[in-house]
């Protein structure tokens, strides 16, 4: 069985813990230091999502090394209140929470792939990848 090492997210601190664990991933694997914060600043932002909207959740890492891509996968779940419309908080600028509106849009823009799957009332999931160049 396939062991993916994940930090619950519970209370503001731990985005913080899931930010260290996935830098240590990310340099682990060969990333160099811009990448490694690009990557930070990714999973800060999916941590502090589940931390303001679900309450709850987790974010797991996965390393990808096959023929074609070596890197790093960041999976976000959580079982909060789904988005009820993914496409206007894809929208660059949109924010709910009175912030700067960078969040799944930024976080799309910093990795090399993401994929988002919501359902209203029972969660959501993002994976997002970085491939190691």
């Amino acid at each position: 069985m396939d062991f993916k090492p994940c930090v619950n997210i519970r209370k503001e601190w731990d985005i913080v813990g899931a930010r260290q664990l996935g830098r240590e991933k990310a340099k682990e694997i060969g990333f160099g230091t811009v990448d490694q914060a690009r990557i930070a600043t990714a999973i800060s932002e999916l941590a502090r999502n589940i931390y303001l909207y679900a309450g709850t959740g987790k974010i797991c890492f996965e390393i990808v090394d096959d023929f074609e891509h070596k890197g790093l996968q960041i999976i976000a779940v959580d079982e909060g209140p789904g988005i009820r419309d993914i496409s206007q908080v894809m929208e660059d600028g949109y924010t709910t929470s009175g912030g700067l509106g960078a969040g799944l849009p930024g976080v799309k823009r910093l990795m090399d792939h993401f994929d988002i799957i919501s359902e209203v009332g029972e969660g959501t999931e993002i994976r997002a990848s970085k491939w190691v160049r």
